[in-house]
C-alpha cells in the first residue's frame, strides 16, 4: 500500500509563489508516474501536471504552462509542484496521485485521467487572494 501526503499549501497573494510537496511511502516510488490534480469549490477535479518515473517527461494543463513546474526526487520519495505567478483562479485543493508501474515502463501514460492513478493523497489547500 502506498501513502501520499501533500504539504506546502497556504494563503498567498496573486503573483506570489508556493511549492507543494508530496511525500510517498513505498520502496518502488522511482517506478511510479506521479500527477497533481486540483479541485476548486463547486467544480470537478482537474488535471494540473504529471511526471514520468524518470523525471524526463513532464505534462501540464494549458492554464499552468509557463507558471508551474513539476519535479521529483526519487531519493527522497517526493514529488514537487512549484507554482509561480499564482492567480485567484488557481485556488483549489491540490491532490497528488501515484500511477504504479513496472520499473522502466515507457508505454502509454494517460496522465490526465483520474482512473490512471492507483493512489491519492488527501490534498492540501491553496488559496490565492486578489
Amino acid at each position: 500500500q502506498v501513502q501520499l501526503v501533500e504539504s506546502g499549501g497556504g494563503l498567498v497573494q496573486a503573483g506570489g509563489s508556493l511549492r507543494l510537496s508530496c511525500a510517498a511511502s513505498g520502496r518502488t516510488f522511482s517506478s511510479y508516474a506521479m500527477g497533481w490534480f486540483r479541485q476548486a469549490p463547486g467544480k470537478e477535479r482537474e488535471f494540473v501536471a504529471a511526471i514520468r518515473w524518470s523525471g524526463r517527461s513532464t505534462y501540464y494543463t494549458d492554464s499552468v504552462k509557463g507558471r508551474f513546474t513539476i519535479s521529483r526526487d526519487n531519493a527522497k520519495n517526493t514529488v514537487y509542484l512549484q507554482m509561480n505567478s499564482l492567480k485567484p483562479e488557481d485556488t483549489a485543493v491540490y491532490y497528488c496521485a501515484a500511477d504504479e508501474r513496472s520499473p522502466g515502463y515507457s508505454g502509454a501514460y494517460y496522465y490526465g485521467r483520474e482512473d490512471e492513478y492507483d493512489y491519492w493523497g488527501r490534498g492540501t489547500q491553496v488559496t490565492v487572494s486578489s
